[in-house]
């Protein structure tokens, strides 16, 4: 009789709850043993391929030269090329042909052809995309589709097996599997929300956007990005949990895009010096440094130096954990918060606003043709203080004055502000030259708006 390993008792007792869904595993010598083929069985009909092409023009100032068009003999057309790129995608609903995958994968993208596992093949159409946190969401006009459950990410663990599914290279469906590394990774350039589950389970390029399941069949996370200095797998792959991307799939189907709103609050991490200073004996949780006047935080009562510890009965552990919650509020809605305040437990009911945005002709008239917005959580995470100019029009009297969209207005005479409600005080208790103090790719500036 064969002798079976001690990981081979473990993965069999794991997958002993399957056993009434799918057929055992092959026998060898009159043992079972262990496979993860019945749970991928369920699991790769809802696994897909995306390919998209990208058409780009290419730009040559001599093509562009009427003579020597003419010299040459060349056509009077725009020269292009073709970008082609290729990743993976998930079906959430099999309803109405909703596939998950990463913004990046589809970005910019002119045709986007998706491959179900059958063979079958579609062109999709773009329902909304989140940059901030590397989300899209297509639709095939297909039948027969089989969507991926999802679980709770919330109920990960590290040491947890899981198994990507995906593309990798362009070589067709491929399973890896492994464990779950690490959770709550972030620190990552150019997403606002952070909060990935790390996994050894090999990621390549062409992953992206694909499946990270558990041992049940279910969706824990869209595989998103990997760490390697060689292009490769090392072992370190990321993927966005299941607890966030279903709120942005929601939203997306809804609206087209994500509506985030704001508490109106400034956090930072709760250090151990900050702790002791408070006389607060766990040093978990998100210290408030700055609650902006007339925003929901304020009207709930918060206070500069509480310490949120929960949101909505998410756990907030440091500055990062409360921006990802607050990214994922409902706006309008009341959610409970609990924080602390001199060492003792305190909690209120609280609803997120969205981000307020100024038109700058109703402010004054020397301010026609901006819109000034509240700053958003990944700015305010970088305590960052004031407005952003959004929307700027070039021949306005701001363009004139030197401001450029993007420009954040810190102060306005002289006096600091925090957001849109000091802004607008301010400007209109200035009846002469208004002078503003500007933050610009980490420069200070001061521009005069007569």
């Amino acid at each position: 009789m064969m002798k079976i390993t001690a990981l081979s008792v473990v993965l069999f007792s794991l997958l002993l709850p399957l056993t009434s869904q799918a057929t055992l595993p092959a026998m060898v010598d009159g043992q079972p043993m262990p496979s993860l083929a019945p749970v991928l069985e369920r699991v790769t009909p809802s696994v897909v391929n995306i390919y998209t092409q990208t058409r780009v023009r290419i730009n040559n100032p001599l093509i562009n030269d009427p003579f020597f068009r003419r010299f040459f003999n060349i056509p009077d057309q725009p020269r292009e090329r073709v970008s082609q790129s290729l990743g993976s995608g998930v079906i959430v609903d099999s309803e109405k042909g909703y596939v998950l995958t990463n913004n990046h994968v589809i970005s910019g993208a002119d045709e986007i052809s998706v491959t179900l596992a059958d063979g079958r093949s579609f062109q999709a159409e773009v329902i909304g995309t989140d940059p901030d946190t590397d989300l899209a969401m297509v639709r095939i006009p297909a039948e027969k589709l089989q969507g991926l459950p999802m679980a709770d990410s919330n109920e990960l663990r590290v040491g947890d097996f899981v198994v990507a599914v995906g593309n990798p290279f362009g070589l067709g469906q491929t399973v890896t599997s492994g464990i779950v590394s690490a959770l709550g990774r972030a620190g990552f350039r150019g997403l606002e929300f952070q909060n990935f589950i790390q996994t050894d389970a090999s990621i390549n390029p062409g992953n992206s956007g694909g499946a990270l399941v558990n041992l049940r069949g279910e969706l824990v996370g869209i595989n998103s990005a990997i760490f390697t200095p060689s292009g490769g797998n090392i072992g370190i792959g990321f993927a966005i949990p299941t607890a966030m991307a279903s709120y942005v799939m929601e939203q997306l189907a809804e609206f087209g895009e994500v509506r985030r709103g704001t508490l109106g609050v400034y956090v930072q991490d709760l250090t151990p010096e900050l702790a002791g200073a408070l006389s607060i004996e766990n040093t978990k949780g998100a210290l408030v440094a700055e609650v902006i006047k007339g925003s929901a935080a304020d009207k709930a009562g918060l206070e500069a130096g509480d310490v949120i510890t929960a949101v909505s009965s998410y756990p907030v552990h440091n500055m990062q954990d409360f921006y990802v919650v607050e990214g994922q509020l409902p706006i309008a809605e009341k959610k409970s918060l609990s924080y602390l305040r001199k060492g003792k437990s305190r909690s209120a009911k609280i609803s997120a606003t969205a981000l307020p945005a100024l038109d700058g002709a109703q402010l004054d008239k020397r301010l026609s043709g901006a819109v000034f917005e509240e700053l958003p959580a990944k700015m305010r995470a970088q305590q960052l203080r004031g407005v952003i100019l959004s929307e700027l029009e070039p021949q306005s009297r701001l363009a004139r004055s030197g401001l450029r969209p993007g420009d954040i207005v810190t102060g306005v005479n002289q006096q600091s502000i925090q957001g849109a409600g000091e802004f607008e005080e301010q400007v209109k208790a200035s009846p002469g030259p208004l002078l503003f103090q500007l933050r610009r790719k980490g420069e200070d500036y001061v521009a005069r708006i007569d």
